[in-house]
């Protein structure tokens, strides 16, 4: 459990490092969550320990969203004054994700020869 641990914080610290290097505008984590994605597809499976430790971290993944909640709470007053410019980065970006989404499902549907189920009357 604790090289899973380790495994994890040593990707996340790698992300940082390249990131802070190399000046690449993404922030270390997701790059660091990148890297744990190529070892574990060189790997060609998720070992047991570092199974268990995610899905104790994603059970209490809610947790997270309190700093997130804090940060809402101090700068409402910014939030109120410039709700509108917030709403429509919310809309767009979410109906770009909706709609990417879509499109990459379809595109693995064909690569993977499914196609729909005809219905019949």
């Amino acid at each position: 459990m604790v090289h899973a641990i380790l495994a994890l914080l040593v990707c996340q610290l790698l992300g940082e490092v390249i990131v802070r290097a190399a000046g690449i505008p993404i922030p270390g984590p997701v790059l660091g969550t990148l890297l744990m994605l190529a070892a574990l597809a060189a790997l060609r499976e998720v070992p047991e320990a570092l199974s268990g430790v995610a899905g104790v971290l994603l059970s209490h993944l809610s947790l997270l969203f309190v700093p997130a909640g804090v940060g809402v709470m101090l700068h409402l007053a910014r939030i109120k004054a410039e709700w509108l410019p917030l709403l429509v980065g919310l809309l767009v970006s979410t109906t770009l994700t909706i709609a990417v989404t879509a499109v990459v499902f379809f595109w693995v549907m064909r690569k993977m020869g499914l196609q729909e189920a005809e219905q019949k009357p």
